[in-house]
């Protein structure tokens, strides 16, 4: 098996390095093939990317320095019809031939088939033609950079270029920029001839962008003019656009200085044939007309109804369907205020906010009524959505539980429920799946399913007993939310049902902030098969079944094997063992061991009532889809059971014989629980990507609990995680993840990742984690799996590796092969690459970025 893997190995290095010396197989004869673009300023080599993006002809694209994309493309026969046809002409009588045997049109079929035709186009597609050195491109060039290094303050530069060769058909171009000295800006001036527009200058509190001193840069000018503009017209100048900032810069008389003059001229009119100018108007907003159920074919409909509320006029083509308030309290334009682009902004987030209209339409004209023409009437138009619509989608699933999976949804939503914008969503999932985790092995393949219903009813406001405006204004855009659940879930664990329910509020500090209170989050967890611990969690048992068979007395206790019995036996045997009925003490490690399981078989197989408050804030710079350079940070503190001990300590309730208080005949949990995480990238052009995330978490228990519920646990390794390590892998701390689902209360966790483009949709990267998971300040007593000390960080896992993903645009599929670099479950020494190997190698599959 080595040989065959060896001989494959060679072949592939082989193939590759006749292709690479056949990078030039395309490149006519005198012609050559564009290895590098250098751009030399002042004597020395540059990297400006911005200056790099103002090249007419770049390399062709490579992965590692090898130009896969122009092999590819070597590859491909240019013209496969022509070489089909000259193969027959060449020799009539295969031609006659083969016809005898398929017939004469399946011949001429045969040549437009993948074989011969198809895997040329790919190739062609795929790869990439030699970029062949263009003079007449890199003048061109040459304009663009002088332009770009003038529009920065080098009026003087002065350059050429050189054509370099480098090998046969092979030669990078040489930029060679002689900038000269920057010019600066010297006095800076202004005429404005509206008063009314240089008097708000005046009181703009944002410093301008242009300084005396600053390096002259033509994008300084262009920000200049937005700042300004989104002054004016936040500040009633309806009419002033971006146009009418200009700068007169005189340089003469001046060495390396330039003064600036910034003019604003009055507003310019077109009537017909004509224009004339008139100083420019502040205006104010006269009315704030809603049409509510508007559409462009009942443009010219009479209306039907109409009212007025708080100074808005409403109006309906059919009867007013909406209580007034519900739509006013989304328009943040108000009748006598001044013009301001940003409360059109404002009202068309919160309209759409609302999701129970379609694009809404914010449009102004001047009221006629006004003799001073400084009157502006806003018309928001509305097309209200159907009130009731039905979804339903099919995914493909993978998470920490299943390989696979495939889920089923549908889902009613009923808006405008109680006539105050309202909507009511009620949907029913379900999900098959394929897991080599399951409790019950068998044949089939979908071995695992979960069914839930779920219910959530939201609320366009902050719904409190009390008035929150002061603290929480409209601007902000809150909303409420009612929540109820119910999941059901077999062959997964122990199999469980979940009750949860809650009431959240939501809003938007700023424009790229949200925060959210969790005021109550309840969560019940019932598990259906407790029986079947030892089934699913087999190294517990295969641990006490080997403390068992030398401690063991009782022969009940065991099957024929010797081995014992589930659950007879597990439970027998462990409550002989604390109950001092073997010859096993507490102060022996295997009655520490028998301790511990049954500690964790209790807390895993007990049902779980969690009642929580918690409060999550994020701010991010990410703009949209595609902004590659942005940062996220998210935290969240997490409160539980407080509620409920503060009420059973005030109402004397008795404690169970465990000392802890009871709800339902069951102890409720109780904790404080924070995380923090923090994701940034950085865009290097050319779909190059660097992503970093690190997370910290922490959940403490007290008072009524004294450790944390498996379902509000950390666990580390898989897809999105270390992806060096499977889900549950890894640690806690160095015991070499001694259990089947290894959870802890504490988590750390850094992961760096680089992204490149291969070839079309397909991207690579390269990638490192780092990380781990331990126990901090509850019951469990294993040292190897407790944080208590800095020097636990040494304990920190290491995982490095390199995946590809494939963009469909709608979403990412994502293949990581990852490689346990540094790990801590060895002994010290004896960590590093120990397992860096194919063999221990672990293969993740995700959908979408990990972070």
């Amino acid at each position: 098996m080595k040989k065959i893997f060896t001989k494959i190995t060679a072949f592939i290095l082989i193939a590759i390095l006749i292709c690479a010396c056949n990078a030039v197989k395309r490149v006519p004869d005198g012609k050559n093939l564009l290895i590098k673009n250098d751009i030399i300023v002042n004597g020395k080599s540059s990297n400006d990317e911005t200056a790099s993006n103002q090249m007419y002809q770049k390399p062709n694209s490579n992965l590692l320095g090898y130009r896969l994309r122009l092999n590819l493309y070597n590859l491909a026969k240019l013209n496969p019809d022509s070489t089909y046809q000259a193969k027959f002409k060449n020799n009539p009588g295969k031609y006659e031939r083969q016809s005898k045997i398929l017939s004469a049109k399946q011949v001429d079929r045969l040549g437009q088939s993948f074989l011969y035709k198809g895997v040329h186009e790919f190739l062609k597609r795929t790869g990439e033609p030699p970029v062949i050195i263009d003079t007449s491109k890199t003048k061109k060039t040459l304009l663009r950079l002088k332009s770009y290094y003038f529009n920065n303050g080098y009026f003087n530069v002065a350059m050429n270029y050189d054509i370099d060769s480098v090998g046969y058909k092979r030669a990078k171009i040489n930029y060679n920029i002689t900038t000269g000295t920057a010019y600066t800006l010297d006095s800076i001036r202004r005429s404005i001839s509206t008063p009314a527009l240089d008097s708000l200058y005046k009181t703009n509190p944002e410093p301008s962008i242009l300084k005396s001193g600053n390096q002259f840069k033509t994008s300084d000018f262009e920000e200049e003019k937005n700042r300004i503009t989104t002054y004016f017209r936040n500040h009633g100048a309806y009419y002033f656009q971006p146009t009418y900032v200009t700068f007169d810069i005189d340089t003469i008389g001046k060495k390396n200085k330039a003064d600036i003059n910034l003019i604003i001229k009055d507003n310019s009119i077109q009537e017909k044939d004509s224009s004339r100018t008139e100083p420019f108007k502040l205006y104010k907003i006269s009315d704030v007309n809603i049409y509510t159920d508007y559409s462009p074919a009942r443009a010219k409909s009479k209306i039907k109804d109409s009212t007025t509320y708080n100074n808005f006029n409403l109006y309906s083509y059919d009867k007013l369907k909406y209580k007034p308030r519900a739509i006013t309290d989304a328009i943040f334009i108000s009748k006598g205020g001044t013009y301001a682009d940003f409360r059109t902004t404002l009202s068309s987030r919160y309209l759409n906010n609302l999701k129970i209209f379609n694009y809404p339409s914010i449009q102004y004209e001047v009221d006629k009524r006004d003799s001073t023409a400084q009157s502006l009437i806003a018309k928001v138009y509305l097309t209200p959505r159907k009130k009731y619509s039905f979804g339903a989608t099919l995914d493909l699933t993978h998470s920490n539980i299943q390989d696979f999976g495939i889920g089923a949804s549908i889902s009613e939503t009923i808006r405008n429920v109680f006539n105050r914008a309202e909507t009511l969503e009620i949907s029913a999932r379900v999900n098959v799946g394929s897991s080599k985790d399951m409790a019950n092995p068998n044949d089939n393949f979908f071995n695992v399913s979960e069914y839930g219903l779920d219910m959530k009813l939201n609320f366009p406001r902050i719904l409190m007993p009390f008035g929150t405006e002061k603290i929480i204004p409209k601007s902000m855009i809150p909303s409420t939310s009612i929540a109820a659940g119910f999941s059901k879930q077999r062959n997964i664990g122990l199999d469980k049902e979940s009750f949860t329910g809650g009431l959240s509020y939501l809003w938007s500090p700023k424009r790229y902030n949200t925060a959210k209170l969790d005021l109550l989050n309840a969560q019940y967890v019932r598990n259906l098969n407790p029986d079947n611990y030892f089934m699913v969690y087999t190294s517990s048992y295969d641990e006490l079944n080997n403390i068992g068979s030398v401690y063991n007395i009782n022969p009940d206790y065991v099957d024929s094997n010797g081995n014992l019995k589930i659950n007879e036996g597990t439970t027998g045997f462990t409550d002989d063992v604390i109950n001092d009925r073997t010859a096993l003490r507490q102060q022996d490690s295997e009655y520490q061991e028998v301790e511990s399981i049954e500690e964790r078989r209790v807390r895993l197989t007990e049902n779980d009532f969690i009642l929580a408050t918690s409060y999550t804030f994020t701010k991010t710079t990410k703009k949209d889809l595609a902004d590659n350079t942005f940062y996220q940070f998210k935290t969240k503190i997490e409160s539980a059971g407080t509620l409920l001990s503060a009420i059973s300590s005030v109402a004397s309730l008795p404690k169970n014989s465990n000392g802890n208080y009871d709800i339902f005949n069951l102890e409720y949990s109780e904790y404080i629980k924070t995380e923090f995480d923090y994701i940034k990238h950085w865009d290097f052009g050319k779909e190059k990507v660097l992503a970093v995330r690190s997370f910290f978490g922490i959940a403490i228990p007290f008072g009524n609990s004294d450790y944390i519920p498996f379902s509000r646990s950390y666990y580390s390794g898989g897809s999105n995680d270390n992806r060096a390590w499977q889900p549950y892998a890894l640690g806690p701390g160095s015991t070499n993840a001694v259990n089947d689902f290894n959870e802890a209360n504490m988590k750390l966790a850094l992961s760096g990742e680089f992204r490149f483009k291969i070839f079309g949709d397909v991207k690579g990267a390269i990638f490192a984690d780092a990380g781990n998971i331990w126990n901090v300040l509850d019951n469990v007593t294993d040292e190897k799996a407790k944080f208590s000390s800095l020097n636990d960080f040494d304990e920190i896992a290491l995982g490095s590796g390199f995946g590809l993903r494939y963009d469909l645009s709608f979403f990412v599929i994502r293949l990581d092969l990852g490689f346990k670099t540094y790990n801590p479950a060895h002994d010290k020494g004896d960590r590093w690459f120990k397992e860096y190997n194919f063999g221990h190698s672990v293969l993740n599959f995700g959908i979408n970025y990990p972070f």
